[in-house]
């Protein structure tokens, strides 16, 4: 190469636009040998600097603080909202609360007729079962002799002992299985409801107000039990819910002159129903049966047809102890009809076949657990069927 050719510029000149530097005779003297230069190590990927690309001096560079990372905004699952139960129908919830009376009773008819030749010692077994469940002796021998009629030494399907127990237990209820019907002509139509302690009895108040006012009655609700605070409040709260008056005293108030004056403000405000809850009682307990006599009496210095119904409300899972007590309440209130609580809550439902039997009272409605919805007029053919174990429509 010739002195007057212009040397070449290195690549790092080429790309970042610099002049080379004139070489003087000194410095071409002085030039060493070239020694081998180490490989550069590859340039990172980061963007250059405009000022590099064009070649133009800029400020030193200063070091900004690396931006926080961003987070992405966790994604919330929607929240799973549960499908509304299907309102079950009132066969389902029959048969429901009465599983345990008739899971007792079918298990027993099974296991007793399951391959046995029918004979007087297989009857004498069926008896028993039919008043281990509470059916009483006068229901039990009746299905006894319906079973065995032109069956001895015969084989017999529990099935078909099965129906012939619905049959006859609905024969036996057919006649009391009455709804309570509200006369019109008379206003207050004054329904006066008693029963033990624990029965249900406040709860069972509550559930036919709401019943009646959902077929456009207006109601008032006398909170007659004054021993029991608690009573008061939970009245309060049925009428809260029912939209019905609540007529009040303070605990320990004279429950007769609490029914009186409820009755008079039914009768000046034209109320439809006046529903009067009575503090429970002991049917054995001679004082406080006397004072349930006392507001009978007084109800009727108003309205001498008053209480124009007085419901025994009756706790299914006392069993025989059923009995006596509408004895007494007959004798004291006038009982003119029964209404069964928690017959889902126990295996001895059965006993409504008893009462029926015997005292032929008319059965308004029946219990099988805490809703209003589980309140409801009684049907002989359902209960029959269910407390069988059979199917609705077979």
């Amino acid at each position: 190469m010739s002195e007057n050719e212009p040397k070449k510029r290195g690549f790092l000149s080429r790309l970042f636009g610099l002049e080379p530097e004139p070489e003087t005779p000194q410095s071409q003297a002085s030039a060493s040998p070239p020694t081998e230069v180490p490989p550069e190590a590859p340039l990172a990927d980061a963007p250059i600097a405009p000022e590099l690309l064009t070649g133009e001096a800029g400020p030193l560079p200063i070091a900004m603080p690396e931006p926080a990372p961003v987070q992405a905004a966790p994604i919330l699952a929607a929240p799973i909202v549960a499908a509304p139960e299907p309102k079950r129908s009132w066969w389902r919830r029959l048969t429901e609360g009465l599983s345990r009376t008739s899971s007792a009773l079918t298990t027993g008819i099974t296991d007793l007729f399951t391959k046995r030749k029918l004979d007087s010692a297989t009857l004498e077994d069926l008896e028993d079962i039919l008043i281990q469940a509470d059916l009483g002796l006068a229901t039990a021998a009746r299905v006894a002799k319906a079973v065995g009629e032109g069956r001895y030494d015969k084989q017999i399907e529990p099935s078909e002992v099965k129906a012939i127990l619905a049959r006859e237990v609905e024969a036996i209820l057919n006649p009391v299985a009455q709804p309570l019907v509200i006369d019109a002509t008379k206003k207050p139509f004054v329904i006066l409801m008693v029963g033990v302690n624990g029965s249900g009895k406040t709860t069972t108040i509550g559930k036919l107000a709401a019943k009646f006012r959902a077929e456009g009655k207006s109601v008032m609700l006398a909170a007659g039990d004054t021993f029991r605070a608690a009573a008061i409040e939970q009245l309060k709260v049925w009428g809260e819910r029912t939209g019905a008056e609540v007529i009040s005293g303070n605990q320990g108030a004279d429950a007769s002159g609490l029914a009186f004056e409820a009755l008079q403000k039914a009768k000046a405000a034209g109320t439809d129903v006046l529903l009067v809850d009575t503090a429970g009682r002991l049917q054995n307990k001679t004082g406080l049966m006397d004072e349930l006599a006392k507001v009978v009496r007084v109800i009727r210095k108003l309205d001498p047809e008053a209480p124009h119904a007085a419901l025994l409300v009756l706790d299914a899972t006392v069993g025989q102890n059923a009995l006596s007590q509408v004895e007494a309440f007959g004798d004291t209130a006038g009982v003119t009809g029964l209404v069964m609580t928690k017959l889902d809550g126990t295996a001895r439902g059965g006993i409504l076949v008893a009462l029926a039997a015997r005292f032929g009272l008319p059965v308004h409605f029946i219990g099988v657990g805490e809703g209003v919805e589980d309140l409801e007029p009684f049907s002989a053919r359902d209960f029959a069927r269910a407390v069988s174990g059979l199917d609705e429509a077979a």
